[in-house]
């Protein structure tokens, strides 16, 4: 290991907080003022410990009988062997040592797209919000035209959309040095347009040809859609942990569609979100065949005895509450 020497505090996930160059050795650290290395950490001694170079000529580091000592791979230690990647923790701080000719890996492909910053993707993503917050109250307003009311869904729909994303750039600050607020705002507004968009082309295609899985199960659809937002989210933050992001993003919807199957099941019976489909839709969006009057009513016939089979169980079980009532009726 070659001089200067590099002792780079360390953050607990492994970030460095703090890099201090020394020219020689031996390094002294501790809380005192004449150490080359001052900790600020009051769980550290006033002399710690030293780094120097052994009998072998390998760099090491000498815990100099302090209270609360030194670690490295999980045991307290009085001497360790530095590598570049050896972190020891003294009292509460953690560190690692690294020389002047430690090989760095190779420089990382930027794919940050710098010119889709600022006020234009912030603005396209307001103005997705904004669209979608407004159609989904179009779509389902039963009641006379208000103004005002779609106006409390615009203003509330930017508003919640500015905390969501407001607190991504913080976080985006915080992990990854740059707010990159428009970024998230266009993600958001992005992720709510993909929503809108499924909603409307799965009701279109369920209704048209009679495709009631689409209706049934399309929250699953919609849940992926929130979990790639996320995945996008977590990706702007650090960009180099595309793979990870993503495997969280898949187990995260895995696990959403595994609780939301189940609590339809233990609400209503079935793993489906609705009993049947309730897309009405102007009949020349029909594409499937019509059924004959015949086919319907033999499909009525067989729900008939599929109900009378239900119904005759249930008295058999005692669970028919119909004489009950009677009963109850002509007492009163």
């Amino acid at each position: 290991m070659m001089a200067p020497y590099f002792v780079e505090i360390l953050a607990r996930n492994g970030d460095v907080l703090h890099r201090h160059k020394a020219n020689t050795l031996p390094i002294r650290l501790g809380r005192s003022y004449d150490n080359d290395i001052i900790l600020d950490d009051a769980h550290s001694a006033a002399a710690h410990a030293i780094v120097d170079l052994d009998a072998q000529e390998k760099l090491v580091l000498r815990d100099l009988g302090s209270k609360n000592g030194t670690y490295a791979r999980g045991k307290r230690q009085t001497e360790v062997v530095l590598g570049g990647d050896t972190v020891v923790r003294l009292g509460h701080t953690r560190l690692r040592i690294r020389a002047a000719d430690f090989p760095v890996p190779a420089e990382i492909a930027d794919t940050t797209m710098h010119g889709w910053e600022g006020a234009t993707p912030a603005t396209i993503g307001l103005l997705l919000i904004a669209v979608f917050s407004v159609l989904e109250t179009w779509l389902s307003d039963v009641e006379p035209f208000a103004l005002i009311r779609y106006l409390l869904v615009l203003a509330s729909s930017l508003a919640a959309g500015l905390l969501w994303s407001g607190v991504w750039a913080l976080a985006n600050r915080l992990f990854g040095s740059h707010a990159r607020m428009g970024r998230h705002l266009f993600i958001l507004g992005s992720g709510l347009a993909v929503v809108g968009i499924w909603r409307a082309a799965s009701s279109i295609m369920a209704y048209a040809w009679s495709a009631e899985g689409f209706t049934r199960y399309g929250n699953l659809v919609t849940l992926a859609i929130v979990c790639g937002m996320l995945f996008f989210h977590l990706k702007t933050i650090k960009p180099h942990l595309t793979k990870q992001f993503a495997t969280t993003a898949t187990i995260m919807m895995l696990v959403g569609a595994g609780l939301m199957l189940m609590t339809n099941l233990q609400g209503t019976g079935r793993v489906a979100d609705e009993l049947y489909m309730s897309v009405l839709l102007p009949p020349e969006v029909k594409r499937s065949p019509d059924r004959s009057v015949d086919q319907f009513m033999g499909d009525a016939a067989k729900l008939k005895a599929d109900t009378d089979a239900a119904r005759a169980r249930g008295v058999k079980d005692g669970v028919d509450d119909t004489d009950d009532d009677d009963d109850d009726n002509s007492a009163e």
